[in-house]
């Protein structure tokens, strides 16, 4: 139930392919073990601009969920009990703090194994309830957030910028666990498929596993520049090669014809996965992060079979991973300028102006926006 005082502005997606509509919504009261969160930024993620720019296909009914996935805040309020984060430092009011955008169940046949990522019955309120239901405060574009209790939630280190911090529950835990997943060796080559903010971090992860060669692929000549300031070692421009057969052409070139030992897929093109399969060397690894929507690949099973290619899937990430990300961070913030990643901000009640700007696949692909993030 509400508290019936403290309310916070609010985007509903009503419908995909639909503006966001702003109300002012109650918040929830904090139940002992709970936390509620006065969100500070929340980015607009690939997935995000998925959605947004549905054109009209979707044909189900008004959905009125508040999205959001990719954010941070500090804690408005303790509920009874809560006095320390996940690695039990003590917490307080005001403290800038890190979460996961879900939460898992711990009462499964996955999380009985650590396999916290693969939890069917982890928590994601925004793809369940409406704004209709408790406890409203469910996404990351909107005032406050709330965390119900058992959820993991770990303090920022002091140090860090406030603009670093935003990205982490999900660009750059996303990449961290996806090439920990992909187990590389010391020495390995790397193609990053994008250079976004997923395709950012994924090149300085890449570099500090230890890869003697990063490539990332992109068609900004911005975030380029950026991926070779944050751990690339080359870069593939799309506006220099314009065809998948060039691109994969000059991953082979620049492996001595080998190809790469792993190959990142973080653009969310189904087309880019066929692409990069070609990339990969005989016995490598795919790890394919973007292509979250429905979509389908069509391909010969040979092209992964006979090139005894591992295809690893990747969703979501265990909940080690924020710490680790935030250290990282804090490890690495004089090597590689990873706050730039966060290239443009908005105030959330400019939501759709900023869908708008951050769009890359229509007539503002100039603006070369890694992460665009939007203030409450």
């Amino acid at each position: 139930m509400a508290t019936g005082t403290l309310k916070g502005l609010t985007a509903i997606l009503v419908r995909p392919g639909k503006p966001l509509e702003l109300e002012m919504l109650p918040t929830p009261e904090v139940e002992p073990g709970g936390i509620l969160i006065k969100n500070t930024a929340a980015a607009i993620c690939g997935s995000d601009l998925h959605y947004w720019r549905d054109d009209g296909h979707y044909q189900g009914p008004d959905l009125r969920r508040v999205p959001g996935h990719e954010f941070t805040g500090v804690v408005h309020s303790l509920g009874k009990g809560v006095t320390f984060d996940s690695l039990r430092q003590p917490l307080k009011e005001g403290d800038r703090v890190a979460f996961p955008f879900f939460n898992p169940c711990n009462r499964c046949y996955w999380c009985i194994r650590g396999e916290h990522h693969a939890c069917p019955y982890r928590q994601r309120r925004n793809n369940q309830f409406t704004v209709e239901q408790y406890p409203y405060c469910d996404g990351g574009y909107a005032d406050y957030y709330f965390l119900p209790p058992g959820h993991y939630v770990f303090k920022v280190p002091d140090v860090l910028p406030d603009d670093a911090i935003p990205p982490v529950n999900c660009a750059l835990c996303q990449v961290l666990y996806g090439i920990e997943q992909a187990e590389p060796r010391f020495g390995d080559t790397i193609v990053i498929q994008g250079a976004g903010g997923l395709g950012i971090y994924a090149a300085a992860v890449a570099r500090e596993k230890g890869a003697s060669k990063v490539i990332s692929i992109d068609g900004q000549t911005p975030r380029l520049e950026l991926a070779l300031k944050c751990g690339a070692t080359d870069v593939i421009d799309m506006k220099q090669y314009k065809t998948p057969a060039d691109r994969i052409a000059r991953v082979k070139e620049l492996t001595n014809g080998i190809g790469a030992d792993v190959v990142v897929e973080v653009v969310g093109i189904a087309a880019a996965t066929i692409e990069g399969l070609d990339m990969v060397r005989i016995n490598g690894k795919y790890v394919d992060i973007g292509n979250i929507i429905p979509t389908t690949i069509t391909l010969p099973a040979t092209k992964v079979i006979s090139q005894q290619i591992k295809w690893h899937g990747v969703t979501h990430y265990d909940p080690w991973i924020i710490p680790v990300a935030l250290d990282m961070l804090v490890r690495t913030q004089d090597k590689y300028p990873l706050s730039k990643v966060v290239s443009h901000s908005f105030a959330l009640k400019d939501i759709n102006k900023a869908f708008e700007f951050a769009e890359w696949q229509g007539k503002n692909t100039g603006t070369a926006a890694t992460r665009v993030i939007l203030k409450p």
